[in-house]
This record gives C-alpha cells, sequence and structure tokens, in this order.
C-alpha cells in the first residue's frame, strides 16, 4: 500500500516547514537584537550572525538530498516498491533529516552531522536499490 510511503513524505515536507519557521524566527532575532540591519543582507546573508546562518544553511540543505527522497517515493509507488522495507528506509532517511537539523543548528559538531548526513544517504542509496530490483 502506497500510504506506507505517503506518511514519511509528509512528515519530510512538514519539516522543512519547520526548519523554514526556524530560520525566519532567528532572522527576525537577529533584526530586533539588532544584530543586523535590513541593508546588511540585502545582496549577501554573511553579516547574520551565526544562529542564523546556521539556520539559512540548514534550510538549504532541505532542497538537496531530499529531493532525491521525493523522486525515489514517487518512483517506487509508481514502480510497486512500496513494502515495509521501503517505507523503514523512508523513515529513516526522514528521522536523519530531523536529527541532523537538530545537531546543525544547535552544537553543530561536524564529525557527528556528518555521520548523520552519511546514515541518511545510504538510505536513500538502499531506497534506490529497492526501486531498481523493483524494476528488473
Amino acid at each position: 500500500m502506497t500510504l506506507k510511503l505517503i506518511y514519511p513524505t509528509l512528515a519530510m515536507i512538514f519539516w522543512i516547514f519547520v526548519v523554514g519557521v526556524v530560520l525566519a524566527l532567528r532572522r527576525k532575532t537577529a533584526f530586533t537584537s539588532g544584530a543586523v540591519r535590513p541593508d546588511e543582507v540585502t545582496v549577501s546573508t554573511e553579516r547574520y550572525p551565526v544562529p542564523a546562518r546556521l539556520a539559512a544553511a540548514n534550510f538549504t540543505n532541505q532542497f538537496e538530498t531530499p529531493v532525491i527522497f521525493f523522486a525515489l517515493v514517487m518512483i517506487a509507488m509508481e514502480t510497486g516498491a512500496t513494502g515495509y522495507v521501503m517505507a523503514l528506509l523512508a523513515w529513516l532517511y526522514v528521522a536523519t533529516r530531523v536529527v541532523h537539523t537538530l545537531v546543525h543548528i544547535g552544537p553543530n559538531p561536524l564529525k557527528l552531522r556528518g555521520a548523520i548526513y552519511g546514515i541518511g544517504v545510504i538510505a536513500l542509496f538502499c531506497m534506490w536499490l529497492g526501486v531498481l530490483i523493483s524494476v528488473l
């Protein structure tokens, strides 16, 4: 049943909105605290304080590997590769994106962040294998 993949997909979309709200709040804080003026960021966002820049970087991340995730979900639904393993991999991927965000916009240790990112990419690769196997 394709609903197994709809739920993690909706969760991923929701998470992108959450990260967008975090970004907006951090930028608003930067303006209201006087840390940055609008004229300082009209061309480049480098003048924002670190918390706002981290949120912006993470928001950008939500349009990198998640694009592959969304494509794989659509292809999996089209090819019938919607079993429990695929659903588990989809949820694993979404979980890694959530944890990656919390680490990225929080303490931000690069080694941990990279490991979490890597697990997510492995989950995506396994999803790709699942789709590939379903069409062979």
